[in-house]
């Protein structure tokens, strides 16, 4: 029995990985008693951020950085900064973009639901490129040059999706857009591991760079990090923060936020729905401390074990084939052949209904593939995974 069966909640399965539909990943032992410790006290949330930004910028390599609700509402607060910078009247005023620069410029192949986050702040997204590569129509995509032509004096920022197959190169897109004083934001949601990519991207170039705190950094689900330039966190953090408080008794630490160089608070900004509790900030801070500790290497012989597993007990399923792909984090393919009773999208809806109730990555059932991730497994997860699929793979 757990807690979800009170309130009539089935548990399941989970081998797709810690998206958030699925509720995320687990909590190691450790992140949940300092969450549940940070519970018992009360702090001043400037401060707890200002000393989330030091472990945030001895992880990243970044001048500063904040703990956020999630990624995606990092690009939310990281747009929010580069269109209002410092002035508290612009922040006011969010989402209408009278007077300031609205304009994030983005590469055509890189569009995805999340940028729904920068459109919230009244931003409006520029599209370059023709991706022909997906198209495939041709081998080419955005090239430096085509956003460098679409910037202009409404140009607030340049968005960049990252992925193994982004282009231009990051690196590109950075001495472009810095060559007209336009700062670049990077969305590494789910770029984690390797862990070097957490200082990888600022490295290459990026002002701001937002990750996922509930995936592979094993946080809280609605925990993210926004790291980067110092102005553009405090910008950031300013449109987040609760700042019903008196001028004068106003004191946030100078490390966060430099009061000196405001001419007054902004009232609650287009930030402050996206509140993070002092839980996940805790939750989060010790959770990366974690990450970053354990090499990739361990993190992956871990995950291989379930993946190994699981091949065993499925190679001699009916009616598929099984193979163990992926580098640092293994995954298992079976890909339902042609004389299958069920086709792979029937297998993945039959899992999920039964009991108990299994979760695969179905991103690829259309060419039929059922891609299982270890990544929330726990032990006895291959053996109940496996109990599940070969009956429905069999006439």
């Amino acid at each position: 029995m757990s807690i979800y069966d009170r309130f009539g909640v089935r548990t399941i399965v989970n081998a797709k990985g810690p998206s958030t539909r699925l509720s995320g990943g687990f909590l190691d032992p450790e992140v949940a008693a300092a969450m549940t410790e940070a519970a018992t006290y009360c702090v001043e949330m400037a401060e707890l951020q200002a000393g989330a930004s030091k472990v945030l910028a001895e992880a990243t390599g970044a001048e500063a950085g904040i703990v956020t609700s999630g990624a995606a509402a990092g690009l939310l607060l990281g747009t929010a900064a580069c269109m209002t910078g410092l002035d508290p009247g612009k922040m006011s005023r969010l989402p209408d973009t009278k007077g300031m620069k609205n304009e994030v410029i983005m590469v055509r192949s890189q569009r995805n639901f999340y940028d729904h986050a920068v459109r919230t702040t009244g931003a409006k997204i520029v599209e370059v490129g023709l991706p022909d590569r997906y198209a495939g129509a041709g081998v080419r995509d955005a090239e430096g040059w085509e956003i460098q032509e679409a910037m202009g004096p409404q140009t607030a920022a340049v968005l960049y999706v990252a992925s193994g197959g982004s282009q231009p190169a990051l690196e590109e897109v950075a001495r472009v857009a810095h060559s007209q004083g336009v700062p670049v934001i990077v969305d590494a949601a789910g770029q984690l591991p390797p862990a070097s990519n957490l200082k990888r991207f600022l490295a290459e170039g990026a002002d701001l760079v937002a990750f996922s705190g509930g995936k592979a950094i094993g946080g809280p689900q609605g925990s993210g990090i926004l790291a980067g330039k110092r102005d553009l966190i405090m910008a950031a953090i300013l449109q987040n923060l609760d700042l019903d408080i008196y001028w004068e008794q106003w004191a946030p630490p100078e490390t966060l936020i430099d009061k000196k160089r405001l001419c007054g608070a902004p009232p609650h900004g287009i930030g402050r729905p996206c509140k993070v509790g002092k839980e996940q900030v805790i939750g989060l801070l010790v959770a990366l401390q974690k990450f970053v500790a354990e090499s990739d290497e361990a993190r992956g012989k871990r995950f291989r074990g379930h993946i190994d597993k699981l091949y065993a007990l499925l190679a001699d399923a009916d009616h598929a084939r099984v193979q163990v792909t992926g580098g640092v984090t293994p995954s298992l393919e079976l890909t339902v052949l042609k004389d299958s009773p069920r086709t792979a999208m029937e297998i993945c809806i039959e899992l999920e209904r039964g009991n108990p109730s299994v979760h695969a990555n179905p991103s690829r059932v259309r060419n039929g593939v059922i891609v299982f991730s270890p990544w929330c497994m726990k032990d006895g997860d291959a053996e109940k995974i496996a109990a599940r699929v070969k009956p429905l793979l069999r006439y």
